[in-house]
Formats: structure tokens, C-alpha cells, sequence
């Protein structure tokens, strides 16, 4: 009789934790939106790569600070503004994606998208985000492309690492991966674009393939 008293109390616990972590974590993120990410990226990083002129790709003569008024990718011209509007139309597909396929899971499993764990998910991330774009801004106007792919890897990096408080605790080794990956490619100018096409690109393609055989399979 004791026994079944304790599994009944232990079975108690664990569904009241079970609630409580649900509560306190958005854990409604779809695999596929990590794939859809990581697709978008990589055919981005392509649309660059063909349309944007070889000395933006490289940027080797821009290891030293030229004046502005002598520097083609300042800010001013298409220089600027082509990388800048191909940034953003990646990056609101790659979001609504990740809407979609995140919803859908939603349905699934009957909960709720805006919730005050996803709430205090999107906080943790934008902090970091807006931050990176202002960097990211700055060295554009001021000519300093071979910061452009390290800075949007490392801060994309630290807003995972920092979201990961607020949803799945996988997340923060993607986080850690881009980090590192960031680091690495600020030492290896001209390659930026093939460092930013990996990080956002087949991380995010191979994060999304591993949470959708751990969490969205079953379901």
C-alpha cells in the first residue's frame, strides 16, 4: 500500500515538473524550421556570391581602414544598399518559415505559439540580434566588411546561446557552434561568405534534420 502511495506521489512530481517546464520553456520548435533556415541561407549565399562584385566577396584591400569617401563599400551606392536588402529578404523568408513550421507543430500538439515562455524566448533573442545588426551597420558605412560575416555569426551565436534559457537546451550548442565559427572566420579573411554560408547554412541544416528525429518524428 506504501508503494503505491509513493509511485502515485512520484508520478505527481513528474507531472507537475512536466507542466512546469512547459510552462517556462517554449519547446514547440519545429526541426523544419532549422532545415528551412539553413536552405534559405545557403541559397542566399548563392544569390551573393553571383551578384555581388568580387572585391565586396573578398574584400582583401579593406585589411586596412580606407577614408569613406574612397571606400566603395561604404555608405552609399549599391555597394551598401544590395547586400543590405538581400540580408533582410533572407532573413524575414528564413522567419516566416520558421512561423509556419512552428505553428503547424503547434496544432499538433494542441498548445499555444505566443505564450509567456515564447514571449520571454523572443526577448532573450532580439537583444543580442539588434545589437549585431547595429555592428553589422556600422562596419558596412565604415568600410570594414571582413568584420560583417565574424560579427553576424558571433551575435547570432550569443542570441541562441541566450534564447536556450527559454527552449530547447540544444539550441545553446548551436549557439556555441556559430560562436566559435565567428571567432575562427575573423582570423581567415576573404572567406567570409563560405563561413557565413556554413554557419547559417549546414548548421542550421543539420541542427534541424537532428530535433526533427528527437522531437517531431513521433509526433
Amino acid at each position: 500500500m506504501q508503494e503505491d502511495k509513493n509511485s502515485v506521489s512520484l508520478e505527481t512530481l513528474s507531472e507537475i515538473r512536466s507542466i512546469m517546464e512547459r510552462s517556462a520553456r517554449f519547446l514547440s520548435l519545429s526541426g523544419w524550421s532549422g532545415v528551412w533556415a539553413g536552405c534559405t541561407a545557403l541559397a542566399g549565399a548563392y544569390v551573393a556570391y553571383k551578384t555581388l562584385t568580387l572585391d565586396v566577396l573578398s574584400y582583401n584591400y579593406m585589411l586596412q581602414p580606407v577614408p569613406a569617401s574612397d571606400n566603395p563599400f561604404c555608405f552609399c551606392g549599391s555597394n551598401f544598399y544590395k547586400p543590405l536588402i538581400l540580408a533582410v529578404v533572407i532573413f524575414l523568408i528564413a522567419l516566416a518559415g520558421g512561423y509556419y513550421f512552428t505553428r503547424q507543430k503547434v496544432r499538433r500538439t494542441g498548445g499555444t505559439l505566443w505564450n509567456p515562455a515564447s514571449r520571454s524566448m523572443v526577448k532573450a533573442l532580439a537583444l543580442p540580434l539588434v545589437a549585431g545588426a547595429i555592428f553589422c551597420i556600422g562596419f558596412m558605412k565604415y568600410g570594414h566588411a571582413i568584420y560583417l560575416a565574424p560579427a553576424c555569426l558571433i551575435f547570432y551565436g550569443i542570441a541562441l546561446f541566450n534564447g536556450s534559457r527559454y527552449t530547447l537546451s540544444e539550441i545553446r550548442y548551436l549557439g556555441l557552434c556559430e560562436i566559435v565559427l565567428g571567432a575562427v572566420c575573423l582570423f581567415v579573411p576573404g572567406y567570409g561568405l563560405y563561413f557565413w554560408a556554413f554557419g547559417f547554412g549546414i548548421l542550421h541544416i543539420v541542427y534541424g534534420i537532428a530535433m526533427w528525429n528527437k522531437y517531431d518524428k513521433a509526433g
